[in-house]
Formats: C-alpha cells, sequence, structure tokens
C-alpha cells in the first residue's frame, strides 16, 4: 500500500473506509458482517487444500466479533477437516464499538484456552511485537489451524486514546492529531 492511498483513510471514495475493501491488493474478501471472515478463509484453506496449492490463509478477527456463532461454527469446521493452512490473528483488546468486551459479552480471561477447546493451536502473542506475530506465523505446523491471541491495548502509545471507547469511532480535530504524531513518533 502506498503512503498516498494510506492517506485517503476515512476520505469520500476510498478503499479504506471502515472494512478493508476487496479491490485492496491482498485482500481477498470483503466482510462487513462481523464473524463472516472466518467462515470465507475456512473455505478458501479448504479449497486450496483440495487444489493441492500452498497458499496460506490468514484471518484477522476482533475479539468482540468471538461474539458471533459463526466464528465458533467456522472453528469446528476448521478443527474437523485439519486445515493447518488457517490462521486466525485475533485482535484481544477487550473493546468493541459500543463498550467494553467484558461489558457485552464476557468471553473471559482465557481466550487461548477456548480456541484449545475446539481443536486449535492457539498462541498467545504480544500484538504490538511484529516480529513475535511474524515468528509465531512461520513456526512449523502441527496437522491443526492456529490462532494467534494477539494482545494489544487500543490506542496504545497515545495518552489520551489509551482503552478509551470513544476513539473506535470518533475523529480526532488537528490539535488531537498533531499530539498522537509526536507521541507516536
Amino acid at each position: 500500500m502506498t503512503r498516498e492511498q494510506l492517506e485517503t483513510f476515512a476520505c469520500d471514495g476510498t478503499l479504506l473506509a471502515g472494512h478493508p475493501e476487496h479491490a485492496l491488493a491482498d485482500v481477498d474478501f470483503s466482510t462487513g458482517s462481523l464473524g463472516q471472515g472466518l467462515s470465507m478463509g475456512t473455505g478458501a484453506a479448504l479449497a486450496g487444500r483440495l487444489q493441492c496449492s500452498a497458499r496460506r490463509i490468514v484471518v484477522l478477527l476482533s475479539d468482540a466479533e468471538c461474539n458471533e456463532g459463526s466464528v465458533w461454527e467456522a472453528a469446528m469446521f476448521a478443527a474437523q477437516h485439519g486445515l493447518e493452512n488457517l490462521t486466525a490473528i485475533i485482535d484481544l483488546n477487550g473493546q468493541q464499538a459500543l463498550g467494553y468486551t467484558r461489558d457485552v459479552l464476557d468471553l473471559g480471561p482465557g481466550m487461548a484456552e477456548r480456541w484449545r477447546a475446539f481443536g486449535w493451536d492457539a498462541v498467545d502473542v504480544d500484538g504490538h511485537d511484529s516480529r513475535a506475530i511474524r515468528n509465531s506465523l512461520d513456526a512449523p505446523r502441527d496437522g491443526r489451524p492456529r490462532v494467534l491471541i494477539a494482545h494489544t491495548t487500543f490506542g496504545k502509545g497515545v495518552d489520551y486514546m489509551e482503552s478509551e471507547i470513544r476513539w473506535h469511532y470518533m475523529p480526532m480535530d488537528d490539535d488531537e492529531y498533531a499530539s498522537a504524531v509526536e507521541q507516536v513518533g
């Protein structure tokens, strides 16, 4: 993605409005209804295996998205069929659009244990450490799909944004933007 394209984020006519558009390079599916991405990824992983393809499928989910039943149906299917070419990355930041996940539908502190119970290879990782994420993605597989539980802090590095629900949708003014850029370098 070019810097110019990134600068169109949230502008009229952009492919970077909210959910990524499949017209973007390396985005094969656009999902607007939460919970549908893992189902699509599971189908793509099965198709890849049936085609004897070496491609790997990566699906990004939020912790709040795990409130959807379709996520767990796809998780069971992927484990049942041993789709080791499938990786899910869960952004575990404890927030969703309208509240903290613990207040909306609490899945408890054991997200990795929950996925292991569904037959997945579950790995806890620091979601702010790109090297740890890469190492987990590249680690040898054991015949199961893998899920990376990426522990993150919403708004990390910007003092007025960290773990604040209102920044899920709120735009910054010019002073807030300048402050955020200064804080994250």
